[in-house]
């Protein structure tokens, strides 16, 4: 048995946290000396978009089960309990090959399976155009074809469970109306789709937003446009990556109050370059550059973003900060929503619920700097705006996938 005192994310006090097996068997307050040196501690982050780390990336045309597994731990130790490993437009082969690798190394590690509770399905079908597109390679991107989807699905062993698409591509209404009757939730991204297009997929089972403000055109027409049809409508979730380099805190703001807490998710869409040290690197025919400050730019381009470096846990923090919600509404945005969008059982710090955790501090430049800030008549936690998230030790279903031995002793 596994037993943690840490801070609750919710009210700031000592809880002690007990596991056993792969449930939490006790959550208790207590006392303790000191709270200000105790770490955080939450239900797991679980992050619907992540396409690689430390110069993996699972798109990969060589993608080993080794590279998965070692992929996903490197995440697990930036607080990271559960993921779905995103795969984004490339040929039928290296799509199919990606997807039976992914499924062999959750067949051959429960720990792994467990971090999986399904796979994302970035492309092919989306703009060919230049801006929308993003870095997806033009070669690869076609319009949907139900065969290719069903060998691909049968490859992963039935774990696709988003697709993103544009709705405009031909055939992708069509797209979305199979693809949701088979229980798949199908976003809208990387798209230059106009009003009729989004409220077609909408009509046809569309749910979400794929990083909303990004993978669209650097220039729009005043009104209408993509982002305004998509903010209005209320049966669109929104996934934002809220790393403070891809989305202006005032667009944040104003994607905050139109979808409202209970339609967003956090997503850090970390490249497969996040975690790199600065320098220059290159997948297939992506060349980027990672800088100091962890952003990653084209290689040659530093104007343009080639990705994210963040990981989800930054991103949370990041949001908090500038949207000034709670450290548990932020929270809840990378944790209890995507399970509800997803139709899981949306996870809380309490007895008989999954043993599925992240340990975390919260780090400021210097001591007397709180992390904290007590805010509104309810006395909410708000985070500082010197704060920055530091993981600590991440458990999935009880077992322990990072962090140090002692971390039960603190």
């Amino acid at each position: 048995m596994t037993t943690i005192t840490a801070r609750c994310i919710e009210t700031g006090k000592p809880l002690r946290v007990r596991m056993a097996g792969t449930q939490l068997s006790e959550v208790t307050p207590t006392d303790v000396d000191s709270v200000d040196s105790l770490p955080w501690i939450a239900p797991g982050l679980f992050d619907i978009q992540l396409n690689g780390y430390r110069g993996r990336w699972f798109s990969s045309e060589t993608l080993t089960v080794d590279d998965v597994r070692e992929t996903l731990l490197d995440l697990a130790a930036q607080g990271i309990a559960e993921c779905f490993p995103t795969l984004v437009t490339n040929s039928n082969e290296a799509i199919e090959h990606g997807m039976n690798t992914i499924r062999k190394a959750c067949d051959a590690d429960p720990v792994i399976q467990a971090m999986v509770p399904g796979i994302h399905l970035e492309g092919p079908w989306i703009s060919p155009l230049d801006g929308p597109r993003g870095a997806h390679p033009l070669e690869h991107v076609r319009m949907p074809i139900r065969a290719e989807f069903e060998s691909w699905q049968r490859a992963s062993g039935g774990r696709i469970r988003l697709v993103t698409l544009a709705p405009e591509v031909e055939g992708a209404v069509d797209a979305v109306a199979w693809l949701t009757r088979e229980g798949i939730v199908v976003s809208i991204g990387h798209t230059a789709a106009d009003a009729v297009a989004i409220q077609q997929a909408v009509k046809a089972g569309a749910g979400l937003s794929t990083h909303l403000g990004n993978g669209a055109a650097g220039l729009l027409p005043r009104h209408p446009n993509l982002l305004w049809e998509q903010l209005a409508e209320d049966r669109l979730w929104a996934s934002v990556i809220s790393d403070g380099h891809h989305l202006p805190q005032s667009t944040l703001l104003c994607m905050t109050r139109c979808k409202t807490l209970g339609r967003m998710i956090i997503t850090c869409d970390v490249s497969g370059f996040g975690g790199c040290p600065p320098g220059e690197y290159r997948e297939g025919g992506l060349a980027a550059e990672v800088l100091a400050d962890g952003r990653i730019v084209s290689a040659g381009q530093r104007q343009y973003l080639a990705g994210s470096g963040a990981t989800t846990g930054e991103c949370v923090i990041r949001f908090a900060q500038m949207c000034d919600v709670s450290l548990a509404e932020a929270w809840s945005l990378a944790c209890q929503q995507p399970n509800r969008l997803f139709q899981r059982p949306a996870p809380a710090l309490e007895a008989n619920q999954p043993a599925t955790l992240t340990v975390f501090r919260l780090q400021t430049p210097a001591p007397d700097l709180p992390a904290i800030r007590f805010a509104g008549q309810s006395g909410s936690l708000h985070v500082s705006t010197a704060a920055t998230f530091a993981p600590v030790a991440t458990f999935v279903q009880g077992r322990q996938t990072a962090g140090p031995s002692d971390v039960a002793g603190n």
